[in-house]
């Protein structure tokens, strides 16, 4: 399927959900995703054009900085190279001519750790893992390309046996949160936009569906009331 398509119906939620491969929609943060268009639909109706892409190109993102700040260099130079956050970034259109896009929800999930179920093989453990180490560059690009809006509306759910209460570990993903608190939803910028830190839960056990939907939720939802109070209304009705 192709990963230009927008928003379709899933077979199984049956509201809009975000077109990618079918080994992606099986996954539970997809799911997740789907239940909060579902909401986000029902509680804003024709308020909103919800939209979704599967990845953000840097040519893309480049552009709209130049535009918000016109008086620093940026440069790209391949142009199919691009963020690819695992659930994707949903946003708000705005008017025809915008060239703009307003996400609202970029979201990513990480498992790390197999030392539990080889210690249970009998197995020595091995050194952990790095699997939240890729999240630094897609970090920095994220905190980039919303730095003219003073909300970062990411979220990464981090579980597995590396991520256990009192892992080191878990300093390498408060170094990425900027050193901010786990497990709290921060969307908004601190300290005039020094501090963009974005929402890190992490744990052992795995999230579920609902955990991460009603989390994801929140912070699209006040996203939407961000822009609204900052652009008005009236610049996203359909």
């Amino acid at each position: 399927m192709s990963r230009k398509h927008q928003l379709r119906t899933d077979r199984e939620t049956k509201s809009p959900i975000i077109n990618v491969t079918s080994k992606q929609q099986e996954t539970a943060l997809y799911i997740a995703l789907s239940k909060v268009v579902n909401q986000l639909n029902t509680k804003f109706g024709d308020k909103i054009s919800l939209k979704h892409q599967s990845q953000w190109y840097l040519k893309d993102i480049v552009t709209e900085l130049k535009s918000s700040f016109p008086k620093v260099e940026f440069h790209d130079r391949f142009k199919n190279s691009s963020i690819r956050p695992d659930g994707g970034i949903l946003y708000l259109e705005g008017k025809p001519d915008d060239k703009f896009i307003y996400p609202i929800l970029i979201a990513e999930v990480k498992n790390q750790g197999t030392n539990d179920q080889r210690l249970k093989e009998g197995k020595p453990e091995q050194a952990k893992g790095n699997a939240i180490e890729r999240l630094g560059k897609n970090l920095i690009g994220l905190r980039t390309a919303l730095l003219r809006e003073c909300i970062f509306p990411f979220v990464c759910f981090g579980y597995g046996c590396d991520f256990a209460q009192g892992s080191s570990i878990l300093d390498r993903v408060r170094t990425m949160a900027m050193f901010g608190v786990l497990n709290q939803t921060r969307l908004y910028d601190e300290e005039n936009g020094k501090f963009k830190r974005g929402s890190f839960y992490f744990r052992e056990e795995e999230w579920q569906v609902d955990e991460m939907a009603k989390i994801m939720y929140k912070i699209a939802e006040c996203s939407v009331y961000y822009y609204f109070s900052k652009y008005s209304e009236s610049h996203f009705i359909k």
